[in-house]
């Protein structure tokens, strides 16, 4: 088990979690939905501490304890006073290592998660979502949703999701990080101590997707707007290009400046928010440019979308938009510096996720040593390749497809 620190001397919080290194593009098909089902039972206990119990000691301190499952990770964390760093400790190696998962608590806790695909399933937003990540990644568990499938979440035993479990959370495939008002080898002391796991394990074995798309999905729903989700493959998240790529998408829809929202939105006032954001994995990624409009402005949306693309990739970015972009991103990193928790997320992440977590100063070199035509070339590159389109949205919303 791999652990890092950051020590934040003014600090009176500490921010520790546990970041383990699967997620649902981890599962098979028959087990769609496990990564998630196992996060929330975590918080129903071990043994010796109920789910309630947990409550009244973490809300005893106003602490903040919480949990997300993505696809590729899935992370259990605490932010409290410095003083009550045992009591996280404490808490968080007993759920991990020794969770209860009791049959009555997964049975309660399985009508819980159902509720929750119902209510993403009714959210167009986050639903077309999910039908991109389908056609960018087609019979791939990357375009699986993480929630999973609801017939696997009803059928899942105990004993099935305990053996994911010790397959999975292993100490070989978890990184601890914490930041605030720690010492490193106090929190490293108190994991030994704590540490009742099975030793060993390896990080998750992955296949790449292949290269095929789905270049258009149109789900037919009685809807206020349509919800349409544009997107291209991108380098995976370790690549050396991510940086330039980070920058080309804040040209693209990273903020107010941005082309896509100076264009769909306060030029012509086709939507209320249109953003972009780019998507990295162990293997693969994608650029994605998102945005609701009304149905019978799809097509113009999608036009003025598809002619901003088409402009990149041809010339590229100017020497103020790359400044601009600079700015911003540098900005992001800066400002994320003034929370314990934020910081404890870049340090568990760039551990877990790169396999290295790089000074302040060396992340904003790599940010500024970008160049105009590292980004020009970037661009033309993705930016000329098979596009994909996912509509959510009334009948009629969805007849065109992405201009190739």
């Amino acid at each position: 088990m791999r652990l890092v620190t950051e020590r934040m001397a003014e600090a009176r919080s500490v921010s520790i979690g546990f970041w383990v290194g699967t997620g649902s593009r981890d599962e098979t098909e028959a087990q769609a939905g496990i990564s998630h089902f196992l996060e929330h039972l975590l918080f129903k206990g071990s043994p010796t501490r109920s789910a309630r119990a947990i409550a009244e000691s973490v809300d005893a301190v106003g602490g903040d304890m919480n949990a997300f499952t993505t696809k590729e990770y899935t992370t259990f964390y605490l932010r409290m006073l410095a003083d009550d760093l045992d009591l996280g400790l404490d808490i968080l190696s007993d759920i991990v290592w020794n969770p209860a998962l009791r049959a009555e608590e997964v049975d309660s806790e399985r009508q819980v998660i159902l509720e929750e695909v119902l209510m993403h399933l009714d959210e167009p937003a986050d639903f077309v979502q999910e039908r991109f990540a389908d056609a960018i990644f087609p019979g791939h568990p990357l375009g699986r949703e993480v929630l999973g499938d609801p017939a696997v979440i009803k059928a899942v035993t105990v004993d099935e999701i305990r053996q994911f479990l010790t397959i999975h959370y292993r100490p070989a495939n978890i990184v601890v990080a914490a930041a605030g008002r720690v010492d490193h080898a106090a929190v490293g002391d108190g994991l030994e101590r704590r540490f009742a796991g099975v030793p060993g394990g390896a990080p998750p074995r992955r296949l790449a997707p292949s290269a095929a798309i789905r270049p258009l999905d149109v789900t037919v729903r009685d809807t206020e707007q349509a919800h349409l989700v544009l997107g291209v493959r991108a380098p995976e998240r370790t690549s050396p290009r991510r940086f330039a790529l980070a920058l080309l998408n804040h040209v693209l829809g990273g903020g107010i400046s941005s082309r896509l929202f100076q264009k769909v939105r306060e030029e012509r006032g086709l939507a209320y928010s249109i953003v972009s954001e780019r998507v990295g994995f162990a293997d693969c990624g994608a650029l994605v440019v998102s945005v609701g409009t009304a149905p019978n402005n799809a097509s113009a949306v999608i036009d003025l979308v598809t002619a901003e693309l088409d402009a990149v990739a041809a010339s590229g970015i100017t020497a103020d938009e790359l400044a601009r972009a600079k700015g911003h991103v540098t900005a992001d990193v800066l400002l994320g510096l003034e929370d314990s928790a934020n910081r404890m997320s870049r340090i568990g992440a760039g551990l877990l996720l790169f396999d290295e977590v790089p000074t302040i100063d060396e992340q904003l070199a790599r940010i500024d040593a970008v160049t105009l035509d590292e980004v020009g070339l970037l661009a033309a590159e993705l930016l000329c390749g098979p596009r994909v389109l996912a509509v959510v949205g009334p009948a009629g919303a969805g007849e065109f497809a992405p201009r190739q």
